[in-house]
């Protein structure tokens, strides 16, 4: 995805010149220039002049005249509000709720108080200490959806294992024993590990794991159960 905008935006940079553009001319402006960039909507931001574009989980913004792409943080100065974050946050939950649930590896706890999804990796140690306390976070009332982003790519080792998991008869026990360095029958089947993968580009992923709560924020790297229940307890307030 990030490949994807920063080609856009160079071409954009040179091919457009409309004038007097709205948001259908913005949108055929970036059709034209990018066909494979899919814009899904464009509406008037809070600044006079600029529009918002959704790009699947990103946000860009352009000139009413359709002559500049900008790439960044919006900040409300007087609430100190980071406006582009929290669109995408309606990104990233859209987009989970788009692959739906049974396209992930579900830890469920015996009574359900949070959601959070988390994006993993079988061989990351962090993943592995975290999922070793799967209990505790179960315990707290939380329900683990499990991604997988194997960080050394497609045909790895870690990807292998990945599709070995999902293709497996019980997906939780051997998401768990994966977890355990335990061996585990290699297996192919149809598979949403590279749909995760594409998913956790467009979060802009860079570590595992990366845990995504019910409100779309971000909490890069293991947080013990104690700490992620204080972290979902103060986005509520």
């Amino acid at each position: 995805m990030k490949n994807t905008i920063k080609t856009a935006l160079a071409i954009l940079s040179l091919s457009l010149s409309v004038v007097n553009a709205d948001e259908s001319a913005v949108k055929q402006a970036l059709s034209k220039a990018m066909p494979d960039l899919k814009v899904e909507s464009i509406k008037p931001s809070p600044i006079a002049g600029l529009y918002e574009l959704s790009v699947g989980s990103s946000v860009l913004y352009a000139s009413e005249d359709g002559k500049y792409i900008l790439q960044g943080r919006l900040i409300d100065v007087g609430t100190r509000t980071d406006l582009t974050e929290q669109k995408l946050a309606a990104g990233r939950l859209a987009a989970l709720d788009k692959l739906g649930e049974d396209k992930m590896i579900i830890f469920k706890p015996k009574i359900k108080k949070y959601t959070v999804s988390i994006f993993t990796d079988i061989d990351c140690g962090y993943c592995r200490k975290l999922h070793s306390e799967i209990d505790q976070y179960l315990a707290q009332g939380i329900t683990i959806r499990y991604l997988f982003f194997p960080r050394a790519g497609k045909g790895s080792e870690s990807y292998n294992k990945a599709v070995s998991v999902w293709c497996a008869k019980d997906r939780n026990a051997a998401l768990t024993a994966a977890k355990k360095d335990e061996k585990l029958d290699a297996k192919t089947c149809d598979n949403p590990v590279d749909e995760h993968m594409d998913l956790a580009e467009s979060f802009g992923v860079k570590g595992t794991p990366m845990i995504v709560t019910e409100q779309g924020n971000v909490y890069p790297g293991y947080l013990p159960a104690s700490e992620l229940v204080e972290a979902l307890e103060s986005e509520k307030k």
